[in-house]
């Protein structure tokens, strides 16, 4: 166990939260590790939505690139940014065990829905399912790491903002209803009326193929019901064809011996919805999301994929 495990990771707070448990879980085990901290393209562009940078890989890619000039051995991102088709010559090695995969609203005070409010988010996915709930609401974007969003919040007179509630948590932002960040203290309301992003929640580690050392030390993190139910959402996905750029939401959970899946694809006005819940046995898992995806496609998903992508691509 002499090598010294590199691992790569963005700079940001919950980005180096997620890197250095990793740290910690691989030196219980004895093994040496290193953290290599790089800025990522995604966190540099503040001012474009994801989508209009035309890269779906947009916070892994440079990671990516260090990996296969052998700057770093490993790599640890927060799954829903991964790209559903990796690099050739990487790997998915371990998912670790899975966090809460809800939304959570973040708010200055509690607010009365039913009356006109403004909503921010980054995403698609919590765009069209917001409108689709509250059409009479304006939703805007919003970018940047977590505490970047929420002094942004903190600072303009948007009635709310949508956050994934992992990365709150792992901050230590969230105290029962309240959220208290260095720059904002407000109220938090889980959504869990909302589908997550496929594999939202979880920490995925990747590295070389060719790498025996690191694959077989990160294999020992991984958490099989995580790695199953990640699996199912992201081959939902990837079978929609949704990368970072379209409205889909999706989670499954294994209940028993039995894996189930929610899956969502809405229209970008979210006025449009397609939606399955479908259950198989647990050992049928892995083509069960690219089922339950065909499914879509063929009940007007395909009609609806070819509109979004129209639609962003002007």
């Amino acid at each position: 166990m002499k090598k010294t495990i590199r691992i790569g990771t963005r700079d940001s707070e919950l980005a180096l939260w997620q890197a250095n448990t990793v740290k910690s879980k691989l030196e219980a085990l004895g093994y040496t590790t290193q953290l290599v901290p790089v800025k990522s393209e995604g966190d540099l562009v503040l001012d474009k939505p994801l989508y209009e940078m035309g890269i779906t890989g947009i916070f892994t890619k440079t990671l990516d690139v260090a990996m296969i000039k052998g700057t770093v051995d490993i790599a640890v991102h927060s799954m829903k940014d991964v790209p559903t088709q990796l690099p050739n010559g990487i790997v998915q090695t371990a998912v670790l065990a899975r966090a809460s995969s809800e939304d959570i609203l973040v708010t200055k005070n509690v607010i009365d829905f039913e009356k006109p409010c403004t909503i921010a988010t980054g995403s698609l996915r919590r765009q069209a399912q917001w409108l689709n709930r509250y059409p009479h609401h304006k939703v805007v974007d919003l970018r940047g790491n977590v505490n970047t969003r929420l002094q942004k919040l903190s600072d303009d007179d948007w009635q709310g903002a949508i956050f994934a509630k992992a990365g709150l948590q792992r901050l230590g932002y969230v105290s029962e209803a309240h959220i208290k960040s260095p720059s904002f203290g407000g109220v938090g309301e889980a959504l869990d009326w909302m589908l997550p992003a496929p594999a939202q929640g979880a920490m995925v580690i990747v590295a070389l193929e060719n790498d025996d050392f690191c694959k077989e030390a990160t294999s020992k993190l991984n958490d099989p019901a995580s790695e199953i139910c990640t699996h199912i959402e992201r081959e939902f996905l990837r079978t929609l064809e949704g990368g970072c750029t379209a409205p889909i939401g999706a989670l499954a959970e294994i209940i028993e011996e039995k894996a189930l899946l929610k899956g969502c694809l809405f229209s970008l006005d979210g006025k449009k919805k397609l939606e399955i819940e479908k259950a198989v046995a647990k050992t049928d898992y892995l083509h069960f999301g690219k089922e339950c995806a065909l499914q879509i496609l063929k009940n007007g998903g395909s009609e609806l994929m070819a509109q979004i992508k129209s639609q962003i691509n002007k």
